[in-house]
């Protein structure tokens, strides 16, 4: 009799062999997919880049919603962690963009409606993103830094619901063990020329492990007004509070052995966690002019006050004991893209030209963190990031099936630290950086079974406040100002393939790419919560494959595979870690999921995700077993006189698979570790007026 485990690696391979003989009966199509990644619109089958996308249903549909990486999780190349720590917000790498982040995200850049999420500086977060109310997510897998400057690694773009002709109510209940509690209401439609789309919504939880508590509260908003046939005027009011995120930090292997449940006594006793109000603004307006012109012009503001404590307190004697922190934050900018469709020199062009202009203070304290108390002041000094990015593209057709694209982009940002706390000295300083970064890519229509792509692109990162962090020789005294880290730039050379075969009933996307990264900004040492960082060089090539098809007109398989060969090239602060892997990388990533849709509405999804093997620190002494969890979704959506009622249910961690839902590279003392729950269900209901 075959093994749990065994069970578990056999679920994709039965997922994949019954999609041959099942592809050979159909004839449902793929529905065409239009993407945004160029800036503007566009076949997905026509853009000479990695680019995929995920609609309303992979997003909301039984989902616990807990983290975009539930939905996200079909797309190769990327790398997610820490959904149940929301104290650390969500870790997403794209090709190794971001995989340093031990907290939050770096090297990506996030927008939500077209209002960026990232700061100048490069910090990105997730928890202000509405799931419950998204529409669809689009990433760009790779360097794309020609159009979204620097921190681009890769992109993440949200889009809202559209309102609907149609006003409706809209309430969804959700509960699950661990404490698991959420209420949402949503309500759209139409009054005249206005659409309007309001989401509320809260959320509760215990957590598997001990201090994993949490509270978040969110609404967000849109409304379109249509001006004329040709203009409108979109507004994005996004508000978020979160009295409580509990974060019960990475543990040693001892002690996940002894009780995975236990969260680390150092962040017990420092009161570990964060709280947050963050208020978002946004207008986007836009307008076409005749066939051939096109403008969109936004501006957006942001405000957020912040709270934490950091597992570092004076119960640790060889630790600053620094660890109460406070922030308040300004994040506001305008932006503008033209473009113009014509010929050139008798061939069918499209020209996009645009500028973005962003702004961020932070006006940063640090206290001493009393077990869990704040203390005196320690550190204090006012932030600032000004960024001016101007970019141009052009696509050309050179035949019908021939499509040459290049672009480029020219970026300034100015840093600088206004230091306010002088017992350790003025250690107030000034960083300017600029950077061209230029792209090209030519796609080659065959035929729409087979479309070929090759592009040159590049990114440009520079390190983000928190990553130019001084540390203490000594570690006990606690300095401003700027560490000497430079910039991060990466090179990268892709061929791909992409179409529809088999009368549209399977589409596939294959990427194989090399990237040369000079300086890349990686963790060094983690001193209880607080990282640091270096430069080193390195070298990435990789392959990622995705696979979508209906077997049926009910059933559907969905098969990503992810293949990562990243190494240290040149390592000053490390030589030791020269020709080894970089970490939280594995080396083979592999997912399926199998679908069955009704015609009355019930569904079921089971999918599997295997991760493979990998790294927790640079100089790969610590290895982290591979892993296989599988996720179980049912539901059913009934017209009760024009109510729909949708009840749902979940399972997650299927055949209770032991793994980490989050490792922390280079961990101080091997406290790297936090388990992930065991197999535990959650289910609601949805009910629409």
């Amino acid at each position: 009799m075959a093994t749990s485990r065994q069970l578990r690696v056999l679920i994709p391979l039965i997922m994949v062999a019954g999609a041959t003989s099942a592809l050979a009966q159909t004839t449902s199509p793929l529905d065409e997919i239009v993407v945004v990644g160029t800036r503007t619109e566009q076949a997905l089958s026509t853009v000479p880049m990695a680019i995929s996308i995920v609609n309303k249903d992979a997003i909301q549909l039984g989902r616990q919603e807990l983290g975009l990486d539930e939905s996200l999780v079909a797309i190769p190349g990327l790398i997610m962690q820490s959904r149940y720590n929301f104290s650390q917000d969500l870790s997403v790498s794209i090709r190794g963009f971001g995989s340093r982040a031990n907290f939050g995200m770096r090297g990506i850049k996030v927008f939500a409606d077209d209002i960026p999420m990232t700061l100048p500086d490069g910090q990105s977060g997730t928890d202000d993103l509405d799931l419950g109310s998204a529409q669809s997510v689009e990433v760009i897998r790779g360097p794309s830094a020609s159009l979204y400057g620097t921190a681009s690694g890769g992109v993440i773009s949200l889009t809202t619901e559209v309102p609907t002709d149609v006003p409706f109510v809209e309430t969804k209940l959700m509960a699950g063990e661990y404490g698991h509690q959420k209420l949402q209401l949503k309500a759209g439609g139409k009054s005249g020329r206005l659409g309007y789309l309001v989401n509320v919504s809260r959320l509760e939880m215990d957590g598997y492990r001990d201090f994993s508590e949490v509270e978040h509260n969110l609404i967000n908003s849109k409304f379109i007004y249509s001006i004329d046939d040709t203009s409108s005027l979109t507004a994005i009011l996004n508000a978020v509070d979160s009295p409580v995120a509990n974060d019960p930090g990475g543990v040693t292997l001892a002690e996940v052995a002894a009780d995975p449940t236990a969260a680390g006594s150092r962040n017990t006793s420092s009161n570990a966690g964060e709280a947050f109000d963050q208020q978002r603004l946004g207008l986007v307006y836009k307008k076409s002019i005749g066939s051939q012109h096109d403008l969109t012009l936004r501006t957006y503001t942001m405000r957020k006050d912040f709270s934490g404590f950091l597992p570092i307190g004076t119960h640790i004697p060889f630790v600053a004991d620094d660890g109460a922190i406070a922030y308040q934050r300004s994040f506001s900018g305008v932006g503008g893209l033209y473009t113009y469709t014509d010929t050139l020199l008798d061939l069918p062009n499209v020209f996009s030209v645009g500028i973005d202009m962003d702004y961020q203070t932070d006006d940063r304290q640090r206290f001493i963190n009393n077990a869990g108390v704040k203390g005196a002041i320690t550190f204090d000094q006012v932030e600032e990031a000004e960024s001016v990015g101007v970019y141009f593209r052009n696509e050309t057709s050179l035949r019908d099936d021939l499509i040459l694209s290049f672009g480029g982009r020219f970026d300034n940002l100015d840093m600088s630290v206004d230091d306010l706390y002088m017992a350790n000295g003025d250690q107030s300083g000034d960083l300017s950086y600029e950077e061209f970064s230029p792209a090209i890519g030519l796609m080659w229509n065959q035929s729409q079974e087979l479309n070929l792509y090759t592009n040159y692109a590049t990114s440009f990162e520079t390190p983000t406040f928190t990553e130019l962090g001084s540390p203490a020789q000594d570690l006990n005294v606690n300095l401003g100002g700027f560490n000497n880290v430079n910039p991060q730039k990466a090179k990268s050379i892709e061929i791909g393939a992409k179409g529809s075969v088999l009368d549209n009933s399977l589409y596939y996307d294959l990427a194989l790419y090399s990237m040369d990264v000079e300086n890349e900004i990686t963790n060094v040492v983690n001193i209880g919560s607080r990282a640091f960082f270096e430069n080193a060089d390195t070298d990435r090539n990789g392959l990622e494959a995705q696979i979508q098809a209906k077997l049926s007109d009910q059933l559907s398989l969905t098969v990503a595979y992810t293949y990562s060969d990243f190494e240290f090239t040149s390592f000053d602060g490390n030589p030791a870690a020269v020709g080894e892997t970089l970490p939280g990388i594995p080396e083979h990533q592999f997912y399926a999921e199998l679908k069955y849709t009704h015609a009355s509405g019930a569904y079921a999804v089971i999918d599997a995700l295997n991760v493979g093997e990998f790294y927790a620190d640079n100089a790969n002494t610590e290895q982290v077993d591979s892993s296989i969890v599988s996720t179980l979704r049912l539901g059913n959506s009934y017209d009760m006189n024009g109510t729909i009622v949708a009840p749902f249910f979940g399972i997650n961690n299927l055949f209770d698979e032991e793994y980490f839902s989050n490792v922390r590279k280079n961990a101080f003392g091997g406290r790297a570790y936090e388990a992930a729950p065991e197999r535990h269900i959650y289910g609601g209901v949805t009910i629409r007026f």
